[in-house]
C-alpha cells in the first residue's frame, strides 16, 4: 500500500472544467496502475478510468469517455483527472486508487482490485 492525497475538488457551474490530483504521499520510484473512481450520494463506488503503469496508456468508461483525461506526471507520483463538460450527474465524491502488488497493463476496474486509496474529493456541479 502507498498513502494517496487528493486535492482539486470543488464547486464548478454545469459545462465548467475542474482538475483533480492525487499524489503519492512517500518517496517512490516506482510506477503503479492507478485509476479515478467517485460515488455519488447513495450509489456505489463507480469505475471512471485507469492509467496504465508501463506505457501511461488509459481507458474510460463510456459516461465519461471524451470529457475526462487522466494523466500522469513527470514525476510519476501524481495523476491527475481533468474533466471537462461537468454536468449536474458528476456531482460526487472522486477517489484515486492505486494497485501496488501484482500488477500488469490489465484494465482494473473494481474497487477490490486496488489497495491504496485517497482520502475522497467532493466534486460539485451546479446546474
Amino acid at each position: 500500500q502507498v498513502p494517496l492525497v487528493e486535492s482539486g475538488g470543488g464547486l464548478v457551474q454545469a459545462g465548467g472544467s475542474l482538475r483533480l490530483s492525487c499524489t503519492i504521499s512517500e518517496r517512490t520510484f516506482t510506477t503503479y496502475p492507478m485509476a479515478w473512481f467517485r460515488q455519488a450520494p447513495g450509489k456505489g463506488r463507480e469505475f471512471l478510468g485507469i492509467i496504465t503503469w508501463s506505457s501511461d496508456s488509459t481507458y474510460y468508461t463510456d459516461s465519461v469517455k471524451g470529457r475526462f483525461t487522466i494523466s500522469r506526471g513527470n514525476g510519476k507520483n501524481t495523476v491527475y483527472l481533468q474533466m471537462t463538460e461537468l454536468k449536474p450527474e458528476d456531482t460526487a465524491v472522486y477517489y484515486c486508487a492505486a494497485r501496488t502488488t501484482y500488477y500488469s497493463d490489465s484494465i482494473y476496474r473494481h474497487s477490490y482490485e486496488y489497495d491504496s486509496w485517497g482520502q475522497g474529493t467532493q466534486v460539485t456541479v451546479a446546474s
